[in-house]
């Protein structure tokens, strides 16, 4: 059976149809491509213009008449009740609801139409099986984080099992559990891995450190997915040696869809199907390609929340050979992720800090943005844009969740502040070490 659709159909999202439409769109000839995107765009602004509150707001009763002239959202716009963005017809329990994980240091939470999310999923499945990749059959190695309260653990593990996947967590990964990792591989016909770059690295340096090729270890492995974080040169050459697969960048936002995918040429193909993307100037004009700037993208499809003009927080480039149906993404700049050492012995990649920091970003919290240091390998501070303090009580909430997912007796510390500092992209770094 066919368990991944299965689960997906079973959530009410209408994956044959999204699949078929997916199908139409990428028919759409080269030569009518752009009459394409022009009729979608037009649409999705037609339908939030009339049925969404939030973007008339935004829009502040001005006609717009140039695609360009449209106000970009940013997710500081987004940070207010999801209520008040949903369109009209739309409820919470109607649509699918998730939150960013603050990686740009503005988390919120989001909403997508049920079809919207099907025409996501599409596109992935789509985009893996450029790599004889099949969601429903194919076995993952998947180094993800984990829910470590009884309850999300063993629900995340049952979703890995209906999935046809195995999950490393990666809140730990000193040498003792990357040996672990390694049995794993021993026992388990793995077709591919997919996970948080900075873990799959180095997991990868331990390999090297003890001069082995996974692909040796277990033959079955056909392809390597990194996502989440930026791949350095580097790391992709340390990692096409050591794991002896191909290695394949993915750049996704989960409030928008997949963003960019490493095809077979080694292009970074940009999501034409069902996003429009944009790079602008500091005033919100497209920039020619081969120029770098604001990536600025529209959802094409998800009537229940606009994303019209939105900003992700990253630079980018478009490649000149770029085309309507052919996007490239020729550079990109920002999504790196340190790695934190703790006084036990414990190496945590920088996204684990997501969760430490999950009960601060729910969506009544007083906190708009915050970044994390490491001063010491037992002291973090935590500095925060906020309209008041943080109470003692969620204070205490932190602090549980840094002795949950990390481990006991780290000094944490809270500091507010009026601003934080950007990088030149105007991204937040989210973690960084100072040591």
């Amino acid at each position: 059976m066919n368990w991944f659709d299965f689960t997906l159909k079973l959530k009410k999202f209408p994956l044959t149809e999204a699949k078929q439409h997916l199908k139409q769109i990428q028919e759409i000839s080269n030569d009518d491509y752009a009459a394409y995107l022009t009729k979608q765009k037009q649409e999705i602004l037609n339908h939030h213009q009339t049925h969404n509150n939030f973007y008339k707001a935004l829009l502040q009763g001005k006609k717009v008449t140039k695609w360009e002239d449209l106000p970009i959202v940013t997710k500081k716009d987004l940070q207010q009740p999801l209520e008040e963005r949903l369109s009209d017809g739309y409820s919470i329990t109607k649509v699918y609801v998730n939150k960013t994980s603050g990686s740009s240091g503005h988390p919120f939470i989001f909403a997508k139409d049920k079809y919207a999310h099907a025409l996501t999923w599409s596109v992935i499945m789509n985009r893996f099986g450029w790599f004889g990749i099949d969601f429903n059959l194919s076995y993952q190695a998947r180094f993800y984080g984990i829910p470590l309260d009884k309850i999300g653990y063993y629900t995340e593990r049952l979703k890995d099992w209906l999935a046809t996947r195995y999950r490393f967590p990666i809140f730990n990964l000193n040498e003792a559990k990357l040996e672990e990792f390694l049995g794993h591989f021993k026992k388990k016909k793995f077709d591919y891995i997919n996970g948080y770059t900075s873990s799959i690295v180095l997991f990868a340096k331990y390999l090297q450190q003890k001069d082995l090729i996974l692909k040796d270890i277990c033959p079955s492995l056909k392809v390597c997915m990194v996502t989440s974080e930026m791949l350095f040169e580097e790391d992709k050459v340390l990692l096409e040696k050591h794991l002896g697969i191909p290695i394949v960048n993915e750049y996704g936002a989960s409030e928008l869809d997949l963003i960019a995918f490493q095809n077979p040429n080694g292009n970074w193909s940009l999501n034409h199907e069902t996003l429009f993307i944009e790079v602008v100037d500091k005033n919100g004009q497209a920039l020619p390609l081969g120029k770098e700037g604001r990536l600025v993208i529209t959802s094409l499809y998800n009537k229940a929340h606009p994303f019209i003009r939105y900003e992700i927080g990253d630079i980018g480039v478009l490649d000149e050979k770029s085309t309507p149906k052919n996007p490239i993404l020729k550079k990109l700049i920002g999504r790196t992720s340190d790695v934190a050492h703790l006084p036990s012995g414990k190496v945590v990649p920088g996204l684990t800090f997501y969760y430490v920091t999950k009960s601060i970003i729910e969506e009544n919290s007083i906190v708009n943005e915050f970044v994390i240091h490491q001063l010491a390998k037992d002291k973090f501070k935590i500095l925060y844009v906020a309209e008041a303090d943080l109470s003692q009580h969620k204070f205490q909430e932190i602090i549980k969740a840094v002795e949950t997912y990390l481990e006991p007796n780290l000094q944490v510390e809270l500091e507010r502040v009026t601003i934080l500092k950007r990088t030149k992209g105007g991204k937040l770094k989210q973690f960084e070490s100072f040591i």
